[in-house]
């Protein structure tokens, strides 16, 4: 029998307001908290559900983001992309990129990590 392989199980992000990170994203995709636990040093985290079993785990530090992103979330519009990227701004997002030969628009959420809205797909 062959080994099992590994499955993804959350997408960590670091940030120093776990909750309000979290809230962010869940009204960005329309997701809810399904988990919040502290470790046994303290830390604390959030988890937003996804897909499947796969979750948005934000875990709490005190350092503030420094740098681009060497990791980044691409979100698909439900219908007008343009529209998406005003709902998302309204959340709290801002937006860094509108260039126009990408059919991306780059936005960062309240803590500044960057992620993409693109087109309906």
């Amino acid at each position: 029998m062959p080994p099992s392989r590994a499955r993804l199980a959350a997408v960590a992000i670091d940030t120093r307001e776990p909750e309000a990170l979290a809230w962010f994203w869940c009204a960005a995709l329309g997701s809810s908290v399904v988990r919040r636990w502290d470790d046994a040093h303290g830390t604390s985290y959030v988890e937003v559900g996804l897909a499947g079993d796969v979750v948005l785990l934000f875990q709490h530090v005190t350092d503030r983001k420094a740098g681009k992103n060497r990791l980044h979330l691409d979100i698909a519009a439900p219908g007008d992309q343009r529209v998406e990227v005003e709902r998302l701004v309204g959340l709290g997002a801002r937006v860094l990129d509108e260039a126009p030969d990408h059919p991306w628009i780059v936005l960062a959420d309240p803590e500044d990590n960057e992620f993409c809205v693109l087109p309906a797909r």
